[in-house]
């Protein structure tokens, strides 16, 4: 991948890492939305009329939802709560990797919790065959956007752009495609 530096000269080493946790934060803002919900439905649910009717299958699964969803919440949180420990200490670098390996895991743990919830649900409603099937076609689902296509496509804008979008990380100064 070719290094940031080179797509941006003007932009300095702190004002790179800056960038790059600001970026970071404005994903986890995204992810944090979403696991957030995942997680009050997951808290209201055995409070509900028909959970005592749950095998204890579901209720296994529900537990695994669960606290994977609170981990997810922890691990997308906890940069903020990094960011604080660190502020004004000049180890933006650390903060950035730090934060990035707690996003990574905090998406994982959240993988886990969406899935387990299709298969609570689905285990519930549908025979348990379906309830796989459809678990899988879900997992499946995940995985390919959230895993394989990034990690297959991590060098994408290293090459001149063929389908004429403006990257967003480009210099100003850049030609545009038109």
């Amino acid at each position: 991948m070719a290094s940031e530096k080179s797509r941006s000269p003007q932009e300095t080493e702190k004002q790179r890492w800056d960038r790059n946790f600001a970026d970071l934060l404005q994903e986890l803002r995204v992810a944090q939305t979403g696991v957030q919900i995942l997680f009050a439905f997951l808290l209201t649910l055995p409070f509900s009329s028909g959970f005592p009717q749950a095998t204890d299958f579901q209720k296994d699964v529900y537990m695994v939802a669960l606290i994977s969803a609170a981990f997810a919440t922890a691990l997308i949180i906890s940069p903020v709560a990094f960011h604080r420990a660190l502020f004004r200490q000049g180890r933006k670098p650390e903060l950035v990797r730090y934060s990035h390996r707690m996003a990574t895991a905090g998406l994982g743990c959240m993988l886990v919790s969406m899935v387990s919830s299709v298969l609570l649900i689905t285990d519930y409603v549908l025979h348990v065959r379906w309830a796989v099937v459809l678990t899988v076609i879900a997992a499946g689902w995940f995985l390919t956007f959230w895993a394989i296509l990034p990690v297959t496509h991590r060098n994408w804008g290293d090459d001149d752009d063929k389908d004429g979008f403006v990257l967003d990380d480009a210099p100003s100064d850049a030609p545009v495609n038109s």
